[in-house]
């Protein structure tokens, strides 16, 4: 038999969804006949899965360890064991903020946001590893919530990733990122030289074989419309450090977008210049875009997310990224330039 203690984490969804979040590989047609045979019940009554659940709400599985094991996924999972430490990696993150319902962290370039295939290492994974490691979530709760990163950076994108350590968290952040009002800003390094800002519109097509995509100025059926925010922040001829406010957020949106007026972001090989990227490879070893996730502004937010409302957080640049700012000659913004801490 095992029970599961409905918390917060677990509260206000139907007991069908969370039973086939625990037993994830069990058919459904299975689950409602343990529900029908009162194999499964609620608060130690017959319950068809469609009832709403509450905090302190009792579910109970008279099942064989095995069974539980066998659609869990996991063998251990009756003990509570489904975080294994012995696949566990060093933290490769740096955390900006961190609160009981939120963490903000610094990704360095070249972890992927998430999974691509069996055996990657990615922040998604390792933020489940930081919260257990530190007494956040137990391992027997993560048998019915896993924590989940709210945004995704390319692989070679660095910067501010969201994850919402609980239920409330990713729901919450979900909304602001749906509706916009949290702003995303980046900074990036791009070719030729911006002395005004620019608010630009277009329309994105991504092409699905190549990974990449196209920006025109009129849409056709397949094609989304995008907004990209910029500011320069220092600039000589050769080049712009851009404050990026990304409006819309689509896939490859800035380096498509700032690419298709003229000014590619260095170190881009997809995008960019090639004979630009390569001078400063040489000097710098830039080997992949230097666009970082660099500042998150909150709006005003209600109680419960009030250590949120209004908030400004920042992410240090990388090494690489900061030597190139201190090192160059800016003809204008110098200070303001130095102004983006490391």
């Amino acid at each position: 038999m095992k029970e599961i203690q409905i918390g917060p984490n677990e509260a206000g969804q139907r007991l069908d969804k969370l039973l086939k979040k625990y037993l994830k590989e069990a058919p459904g047609s299975f689950l409602y006949k343990m529900l029908r045979k009162k194999n499964i019940v609620l608060n130690g009554k017959k319950a068809t899965g469609s009832e709403k659940l509450a905090e302190g709400d009792s579910v109970k599985l008279f099942l064989a360890d095995e069974t539980i094991g066998k659609f869990t996924g996991s063998p251990q999972s009756t003990k509570g064991q489904c975080f294994d430490e012995q696949k566990a990696t060093d933290i490769s993150f740096s955390v900006v903020y961190e609160d009981q319902d939120l963490l903000l962290l610094n990704k360095p370039e070249g972890l992927l946001s998430q999974k691509a295939k069996k055996g990657d290492i990615s922040v998604a994974d390792q933020v489940v590893q930081y919260l257990v490691q530190t007494g956040s979530l137990t391992s027997a709760q993560l048998e019915t919530f896993t924590p989940s990163i709210c945004n995704r950076l390319d692989r070679n994108t660095s910067g501010l990733i969201a994850a919402g350590k609980s239920l409330a968290g990713l729901q919450r952040m979900g909304e602001l990122l749906q509706n916009r009002t949290l702003e995303k800003y980046y900074l990036c390094i791009v070719k030729g030289k911006i002395t005004q800002p620019e608010h630009l519109k277009g329309y994105l097509k991504k092409d699905s074989r190549t990974n990449q995509v196209t920006i025109s100025k009129r849409g056709d059926g397949e094609a989304q419309a995008i907004e990209t925010e910029y500011m320069p922040i220092a600039w000589q001829d050769q080049m712009t450090l851009l404050k990026v406010h990304l409006i819309t957020g689509k896939t490859h949106q800035i380096r498509a977008h700032l690419a298709a007026c003229g000014h590619p972001l260095l170190g881009d090989y997809k995008y960019g210049d090639a004979g630009w990227n390569q001078k400063y490879k040489k000097q710098y070893k830039v080997e992949s875009q230097l666009l970082h996730a660099y500042e998150l502004k909150f709006p005003a937010m209600e109680e419960r997310f009030e250590a949120w409302s209004e908030s400004v957080h920042r992410a240090a640049v990388p090494q690489k990224f900061w030597r190139l700012i201190k090192e160059t000659a800016w003809e204008h913004g110098t200070q303001e330039a130095l102004e983006v801490q490391h």
